[in-house]
């Protein structure tokens, strides 16, 4: 299998640089519209595929994004591993504004949207226990050594619905949680790219410290503007060093936390389906419907 990268763009991040060949081409979806049209290229001599997840223009609301149209159509374009870049407020006084954190757990509290791909005609249950690949976790920490940031490994984020901020109470809530950053964007994308076997993980950029904290007061929009705008020169940079770092080789091993065959077990849908829903599922599911 060949190797290709996906790179979901969130708030401050709309394009990647040094992409070779670039063309922004549309992907049909049977679950709707993405959020935009597909940025695909080469970089450094590995095929990516980049998504603005907010649309060109930021026209998309966190609630407003069709997050299986998403995932979907970056795996109709061979996405094989995937890197979710999102903008978030920190719970702990450790990660500070313009810090990077690579999350590996999610608490998920949206509540209007659609979280799964296998909702009408085919059942599956996939584990999200870890719901990050830890292979590709590996590749954005190696890939910060040596760059002028502060990136931390690990972490909880909440999932809020948005696209307001946190009440007071919400946040010291969700401080008491233990979770670590908050966000709007990051799920169901997360269980969605593992529906969908793609190795995926979110890297947070810090723009805030939300509303817990004494010394900061409420989220200011216009502080999170700056802040954004520093963390995207960052981002790409880190882009950057991924890149290298995942293009040593073309060719693509199993994973070794088997996010590749997520799906080889979860299907429990007996007898047989709907071609409809067959093909449907064609991206997502082909490889365990079509045995």
């Amino acid at each position: 299998m060949t190797k290709v990268l996906g790179i979901i763009g969130g708030s401050g991040l709309y394009n990647i640089d040094g992409i070779e060949n670039p063309q922004w081409i549309a992907v049909e979806s049977a679950f709707g519209e993405p959020s935009d049209e597909l940025l695909t290229g080469v970089v450094d001599g590995l095929k990516v595929v980049f998504l603005p997840r907010h649309g060109r223009g930021h026209v998309h609301s966190p609630s407003t994004i069709n997050y299986r149209a998403n995932i979907d159509a970056l795996k109709r374009a061979g996405v094989t591993d995937l890197i979710s870049i999102s903008a978030c407020g920190s719970f702990r006084e450790e990660l500070a504004p313009k810090d990077f954190v690579i999350v590996d757990q999610f608490i998920d509290r949206t509540i209007a949207r659609k979280k799964t791909f296998f909702d009408e005609g085919v059942v599956a249950h996939v584990s999200v226990a870890h719901p990050t690949c830890g292979g590709l976790s590996d590749v954005v920490e190696k890939a910060a050594e040596g760059l002028p940031m502060k990136i931390h490994r690990g972490g909880t984020y909440l999932a809020m619905e948005g696209p307001q901020f946190s009440t007071l109470a919400e946040s010291h809530m969700y401080r008491n949680w233990g979770c670590d950053v908050i966000g709007m964007t990051n799920m169901p994308e997360a269980k969605l790219a593992r529906e969908a076997e793609i190795c995926y993980v979110t890297i947070a950029m810090v723009t805030d410290y939300d509303s817990w904290h004494p010394d900061h007061g409420e989220v200011d929009v216009t502080e999170i503007i700056k802040t954004l705008n520093a963390n995207s020169e960052n981002a790409r940079s880190l882009i950057k060093e991924i890149i290298k770092i995942l293009n040593v080789s073309n060719d693509r091993h199993p994973c070794q936390q088997a996010c590749d065959h997520a799906l080889e077990y979860a299907v429990i849908t007996q007898g047989d389906i709907d071609p409809k829903v067959k093909a449907r599922l064609s991206a997502v599911a082909g490889r365990v419907l079509n045995k």
